[in-house]
């Protein structure tokens, strides 16, 4: 059996629970086009009514789809979005799941990560993501820092830390697949000090890209040409680009560092960082651009309690 279809079919089965019956509508766009077929193929055998549509590519990470695209989402019971760049954080999503959608986004997912992470044990990875989420959601401080020069902290006051299990069962869950990751929208304003993105950000990083923090917005970025590469990124979104939106703790033990943020922010034992759009978790901040950065090896304090020290987690 072909590995790619068995992997969307561990998906259709596991994370989805798709019954017979069930409408699912599979959105993919060119560079995604084979992997979107696997799903609609997995999504038929399960007897489904299935349906693909391709759209052309986005041209960012949170742009929206199509309008007749977005009115359609709301028309199905589950939604698999494998698209070059992520729909997670845009509007046609969020009103499908504030429906009756139950959806996954795979935005930019390569095959080998399909093959390797999609079979991985989601009940544990679920556990995991909820007590790690439950000791964010004890303080109100966060601080960061990392051997490569990380220092930052920020309030998470009144902020829910989510945990994104990958298990998508239930009317208006959402998840990214892979999945394995505690997340949550600091407060805008509120962050302060030095990013070093020493794992991936616009593919793998070679030289740390560093980003300055001031009130909780992005005022310097420098490094080699990835660092000038995400300037230019967030050169069209203005100051809302630069907001500081998440911060995310990967939980995902099969995931590796392989240059494609969707699969290596879930690596467990790192920290993301991410810029843009937090309207999806909870924040005020929405723009149709959001972008993560993976830091390595970090030690992550919420108020006095460490929680994960050097990349290891302390639960």
């Amino acid at each position: 059996m072909d590995k790619l279809f068995k992997a969307a079919q561990v998906a259709i089965n596991n994370c989805l629970a798709v019954k017979k019956g069930e409408s699912v509508l599979v959105i993919t766009d060119y560079p995604q086009r084979k992997i979107g077929y696997a799903f609609w193929e997995a999504a038929k055998e399960a007897g489904s009514e299935a349906m693909l549509l391709e759209i052309l590519p986005r041209s960012s990470n949170g742009e929206e789809p199509p309008s007749a695209v977005a009115k359609f989402m709301k028309d199905f019971d589950i939604l698999i979005i494998p698209t070059s760049k992520s729909m997670s954080h845009t509007k046609a999503r969020r009103e499908a799941c504030a429906g009756k959608s139950r959806c996954v986004t795979l935005p930019g997912i390569i095959e080998d990560t399909m093959e390797r992470t999609l079979n991985a044990d989601y009940h544990e990875i679920a556990k995991r993501s909820i007590k790690v989420a439950e000791l964010v959601n004890q303080g109100k401080t966060a601080k960061v820092t990392t051997p490569a020069g990380t220092n930052i902290t920020m309030s998470i006051e009144g902020r829910e830390c989510e945990a994104d299990t990958g298990l998508v069962h239930k009317p208006g869950d959402f998840s990214n697949l892979p999945a394995g990751e505690a997340y949550i929208a600091p407060v805008e304003g509120t962050a302060n000090g030095i990013i070093m993105v020493d794992g991936s950000m616009i593919g793998k990083v070679k030289k740390p890209i560093k980003i300055v923090v001031k009130d909780g917005f992005a005022t310097e970025i420098s490094g080699d040409k990835s660092a000038k590469e995400l300037e230019e990124m967030l050169e069209r979104f203005g100051q809302p680009g630069r907001n500081v939106a998440e911060l995310g703790i990967g939980t995902n033990h099969k995931a590796q560092i392989v240059g494609s943020v969707l699969e290596d922010e879930k690596v467990m034992g790192t920290v993301h960082m991410a810029l843009g759009d937090n309207q999806s978790m909870g924040g005020k901040v929405s723009v149709q651009s959001h972008l993560d950065g993976i830091l390595l090896k970090p030690t992550l304090w919420i108020d006095d309690k460490k929680i994960m020290e050097d990349g290891v987690l302390k639960i």
